[in-house]
């Protein structure tokens, strides 16, 4: 049985790899008869360790890749075998006579790498298990079916420029590295010796558990492996098994980028392969890298991925002036910080490394000039320093550097890192104004002194013609008071009013200064006037005093400090003396304190009770050169003082007024009282205005209102309807009244009586005229126009009454005859030509 299995196991492949596993057979030692030992032996019933089966294998039927036999199966066919596990019944399936396993579908390393089934042998009719169940594997078998991949590409990295071949960035001493650790191959150095997991050289390697690789070749063994500085790691990944065959074992080669750069083939580290690479030539570089598995042999898979590689900037290259002389020009009245102009070094270097400083080297340069760098830090700017003169000096020549401000030592070799060109600054001659002799000037003069006292000169000179002559004036907004006036020729000041040092210490004015030749040519100048101090001013007290002193208080006793104040100015002998009244009569004592004050005493004979205040009399007077004096007058109230010392009254009121009551409570009756009427008087003057207001309402409603009658009347039969004979006859009409004529732009306030009117005139117009005159002096007619009906033409007519009451018609008499037209006078011309049209003739 033994030789079967192993040639079994040796065709299917698994020789190499076979295991044993047994199975305890002691419980079936009572199956074969004898009742046998109490120990039985264990002996071995099923033999095999794994299974393999090659990926992607599709064959027309399923393929066999093993079998599986008991010692219990004699052949009879009692024995059926079962497959349980991962794939069981669908990816493995089992004869169950046999025992020949069957794999029925193409299966792929990648996805799954081996199963795990458990076998067992059963009886067939019963089911009765013939042996405990036993576990195997199937491995699944890899094939080179995957080419490399990079994950993380396309890789971009960054190298410095002019990078020397051996060196590594990020090393100090790389070399040193190498001698300490030979073992190790180049890229390895600059790792640490146990990296972690994560840190893999080369996917799927077992250097990924912190030992290196035991396929890589030392530095040493490489033919050719490039030693330059290392710019970046690429690393591919091989889905196949890398512990079977070379289908995971990666070769990594340029295909774009030589001569410029190479790869390790192991490790995939990307180097420079050539020295001193410039940015300046070229900045950028494509390079490819191909990873190829079965160690780069014909039929192997490949992959590849593009590495961007950019030189960064090193500061290689000094400032150079792209020309060795500048000229500049700037006009002498140019102040001090105008742009004269602009150099700059040109340097192809980037960011700080082109960062450059500028300096002048000539002293005769850097007093009139200066030079800084602008924001950017590349460019010169050339300024004025000083002011220029262009009569002094018509040129400046100097020399200018050019220095960059971070130097790398390493590239010392490729210095000095500054330049130096030259410099020639013309100063061009420009209209200057008149310049002063001072920049500002200080005068004096006393005050007191009547106008025209010379306080001083100005004097200013045409820099650009000395003899041209200068006209001086004072700018009106600088002396609006006009104390002062100059002498347009020569620039000499006086005073033109009298001047008051205690008004004003000091005047500031601004003198102008202009050429004739020229008025725009004008300079400016600040002169400040000092008043000096006289003994002008007598002194004073510094304050009004009025105090008062008890009736009880004892002889000696003060009073009132006195102080003194004298407006001139301090040092001017301004010591000031008091004096109060001398003489056994006077009422208080004035004690000089010889330092501007003085105590005004009680004398040792009181003064006097009396009601009115005491003004004592203070003479003051300094020591000034002419000595000034003055007198003043303080108030002294002798006070009914309380046991306290406070003040009980000191005034002659509060003495004779009536006991209880206080000139307070007086002033508020007094007030209340006055509040009262003016109460009343306003109440009865509106009163009166109201009345007023309500008279001139009902007269307007009278007049203004329509008055609405339900009676008809009569007609022209009815004449008792109302008196028509004031109408019809004109005597009814009274005089007009004598005396001046009364106002008629307000109501009347008494209606003259209505007189009796005297027989008028029997003409028309005379009564028209009468009635007119009446209404306009008639003081009880408003001033506006009324309408007057008349019914009376007048007498003498040939036409008769207009009217149709008490008309010819009402009497049935014939009409007389019709008198002309134009007989009717000139007041009845517009009725006669209105009348006397002829009416066009009927059609």
């Amino acid at each position: 049985m033994w030789g079967l299995v192993r040639l079994l196991l040796a065709w299917l492949g698994g020789w190499g790899c076979m295991g044993r596993l047994a199975a305890p057979a002691q419980a079936w030692a009572g199956s074969r008869g004898g009742p046998g030992p109490t120990l039985l032996r264990t002996r071995r019933s099923w033999v095999w360790n794994q299974f393999f089966v090659i990926e992607e294998y599709a064959g027309p039927e399923p393929v066999l890749i093993g079998k599986l036999h008991s010692d219990v199966d004699r052949g009879e066919g009692r024995t059926k075998y079962l497959l349980t596990g991962e794939g069981a019944g669908t990816v493995f399936v089992i004869d169950e006579a046999t025992g020949n396993i069957h794999v029925t579908k193409s299966l792929d390393r990648e996805e799954k790498a081996q199963y795990v089934l458990l076998a067992q042998a059963v009886d067939r009719a019963s089911n009765r298990p013939l042996e405990p169940p036993s576990e195997f594997i199937i491995k699944v078998q890899d094939i080179n079916d995957n080419p490399p991949i990079f994950p993380l590409g396309p890789y971009h990295a960054t190298v410095p420029e002019m990078s020397n071949v051996g060196e590594h960035p990020n090393s100090k001493c790389p070399r040193a590295c190498l001698l300490e650790r030979p073992h190790l191959s180049f890229p390895q150095c600059f790792l640490p010796q146990n990296p972690p997991p994560s840190a893999s050289l080369m996917s799927g390697s077992p250097s990924s558990a912190g030992l290196p690789h035991p396929a890589l070749p030392l530095l040493s063994e490489v033919p050719g492996s490039p030693t330059g500085t290392s710019v970046i790691q690429v690393t591919a990944h091989d889905a196949d098994d890398p512990s079977y065959g070379n289908s995971a074992k990666l070769v990594y080669t340029v295909l774009d980028g030589l001569p410029f750069f190479s790869v390790d083939p192991q490790t995939g580290v990307v180097r420079t392969a050539i020295p001193n690479m410039d940015r300046e030539t070229q900045e950028e570089f494509l390079v490819v890298i191909q990873a190829k598995d079965m160690g780069g042999h014909m039929g192997g898979l490949s992959g590849s991925t593009t590495v961007t590689v950019t030189l960064s900037d090193v500061n290689d290259n000094p400032p150079k002036f792209p020309q060795s002389l500048y000229q500049f020009s700037v006009v002498e009245t140019a102040g001090p910080g105008t742009l004269v102009g602009r150099l700059r070094a040109q340097d192809p270097d980037l960011g700080d490394n082109a960062l450059m400083a500028y300096s002048i080297l000539d002293g005769e340069g850097s007093e009139a000039f200066s030079i800084s760098t602008d924001s950017q830090g590349r460019d010169g700017l050339l300024t004025v320093r000083k002011p220029l003169d262009f009569e002094t000096r018509h040129s400046y020549s100097f020399r200018v550097e050019a220095t960059n401000t971070l130097i790398d030592p390493a590239y010392l070799r490729r210095g000095p890192f500054k330049d130096v060109a030259s410099v020639r600054v013309a100063v061009q001659d420009a209209p200057e104004p008149p310049a002063f002799t001072q920049a500002a000037y200080h005068l004096a003069v006393p005050e007191n002194k009547a106008p025209g006292t010379l306080v001083g000169q100005v004097s200013a000179t045409d820099l650009d013609s000395p003899a041209s002559p200068i006209r001086y004036s004072i700018l009106p907004h600088s002396d609006p008071e006009l104390c002062f006036s100059i002498e347009p020729e020569d620039g000499t000041i006086h005073t033109a009013v009298p001047l008051d040092r205690e008004a004003h210490v000091w005047h500031n004015i601004t003198v102008l200064a202009t050429e004739l030749d020229s008025s725009a040519q004008a300079s400016r100048v600040q002169v400040a006037i000092q008043t000096l101090d006289e003994n002008d001013n007598a002194p004073q007290l510094a304050e009004p005093y009025d105090t008062f002193v008890c009736d009880s208080a004892p002889p000696g006793q003060l009073i009132q400090v006195i102080r003194a104040l004298d407006r001139d100015e301090v040092g001017n002998s301004s010591r000031v003396s008091l004096q109060g009244p001398l003489g056994p009569d006077a009422n208080f004592t004035v004690r000089d304190n010889r330092d501007g004050s003085a105590s005004l005493l009680l004398p040792s004979r009181p003064a006097p009770p009396r009601q009115a205040p005491y003004l004592v009399p203070v003479e003051l007077w300094d020591w000034g050169q002419p000595a000034l004096s003055s007198t003043a007058t303080v108030t002294v109230s002798v006070c009914r003082c309380r046991p306290d010392g406070s003040v009980a009254s000191c005034r002659p009121e509060a003495q004779l007024s009536p006991t209880g009551l206080s000139t307070g409570a007086l002033l508020a009756i007094v007030t209340c009282v006055g509040t009262l009427l003016a109460l009343v008087v306003l109440f009865v003057a509106l009163r009166r205005q109201k009345q007023e207001a309500l008279m001139v309402l009902e007269e307007e409603d009278v007049r203004e209102n329509i008055i609405t009658y339900d009676d008809e009347g009569g007609g022209e039969e009815d004449t008792e309807a109302f008196d028509i004979s004031a109408l019809q006859n004109p005597d009814g009409a009274a005089p007009p009244a004598p005396g001046p004529a009364a106002r008629r732009d307000v109501l009347p306030r008494a209606r003259a009586p209505r007189q009796p009117r005297p027989p008028g005139p029997a003409d028309v117009a005379q009564l028209l005229a009468l009635r007119l005159r009446e209404a306009d002096d008639d003081p009880s007619m408003p001033p506006y126009d009324s309408v007057q009906v008349y019914g009376y033409e007048g007498r003498g007519s040939s036409c008769g009454s207009l009217s149709s009451l008490g008309s010819g018609s009402e009497a049935g008499g014939a009409p007389g005859p019709a008198e002309p037209l134009d007989d009717w006078g000139p007041l009845f011309r517009t009725l006669a030509e209105l009348y006397g049209a002829k009416e066009p003739p009927g059609p």
